[in-house]
């Protein structure tokens, strides 16, 4: 379906949180992939389905079979399920075990794009010089820059996209921004940023914003009991996720049929290994992990 990626420039600030809150209430079948180089925590962060997630399932070991070629069908066996649904390609544990793995990116990015009904939120950290992701980007629908509104922050994010720009030419169109920002001036912050992209002419909008909610996203690792559907980030994602289905790049998916060359093994459609599906019942918020420790 469609291949969102997500980053950051200096500090990668919220990246896999933003992953993780859209993808607990993203209102179609959804996957959150770990794509930084440097190294992912969900394995530190969040509990599985049956336990620890274990780190040795997921990019490494999808990279191992990828090396005779790598077709969408062979990404869900890798893949594991959060308590609650949510289901996770985990990442690479540290900086040393991205050596070697420049090759990975790019047909990566191109089955995460026609993975057959699943939407992929790819977390692919902070951006840099050479930053190997590039090239999985290449291959997205939407490029997402996750920023605090702050005078440094913006700052690099004008920098970040005027690179982005010539580095992705065909995207200049699909590049967007997530602005994580102060509750008490949520509005105000996304217009300023807003303000601050017009006035560069740089190719890329605000496409919503995230609330800093730092005890939402204490509740989102589980480090917090209470109703986490009920916080201000997991509002604000809802609403996010709503803005950013509403992008043309985005429905287009959702119209199409899979091509039969790469509809996934039916084995691999339901159960620990497979994609979650939707529970129509849930409206759109099927896989909000928190809520299992809401008291």
């Amino acid at each position: 379906m469609a291949l969102i990626a997500l980053a950051a420039d200096k500090g990668a600030p919220g990246v896999t949180t933003a992953a993780v809150a859209l993808g607990a209430v993203w209102p179609r079948p959804v996957m959150v992939a770990e794509c930084d180089p440097a190294g992912g925590d969900l394995v530190y962060r969040l509990p599985g389905e049956h336990g620890m997630l274990d780190p040795a399932k997921g990019m490494l070991s999808l990279a191992t079979e990828a090396r005779r070629g790598l077709r969408p069908e062979q990404i869900a066996p890798h893949t594991q399920r959060l308590v609650g649904g949510l289901d996770v390609l985990v990442g690479l544990t540290n900086a040393e075990q991205s050596k070697g793995l420049d090759w990975l990116w790019s047909p990566l990015g191109r089955s995460f794009a026609i993975l057959p009904g699943v939407d992929v939120l790819a977390d692919c950290g902070r951006l840099g010089p050479g930053s190997a992701p590039l090239d999985l980007l290449r291959e997205a629908d939407l490029v997402v820059l996750v920023t605090h509104a702050t005078l440094e922050h913006v700052a690099h994010l004008r920098e970040r996209l005027s690179q982005l720009s010539a580095d992705l030419p065909q995207q200049r169109a699909r590049l967007g921004v997530v602005v994580v920002a102060d509750p008490r001036g949520y509005r105000g912050s996304l217009t300023e940023v807003e303000r601050v992209l017009a006035q560069s002419k740089l190719p890329a909008a605000v496409l919503g914003g995230l609330a800093y909610d730092p005890k939402g996203a204490q509740m989102l690792r589980g480090e917090w009991g209470g109703r986490l559907d009920k916080s201000l980030l997991i509002r604000s994602a809802r609403e996010l996720a709503g803005n950013l289905m509403q992008r043309p790049v985005l429905e287009r998916p959702a119209q199409q049929a899979p091509s039969p060359s790469v509809v996934a093994d039916p084995r691999h459609a339901t159960g620990p290994q497979g994609f979650a599906r939707p529970d129509p019942r849930q409206s759109g918020s099927h896989q909000i992990m928190g809520e299992r420790r809401g008291r």
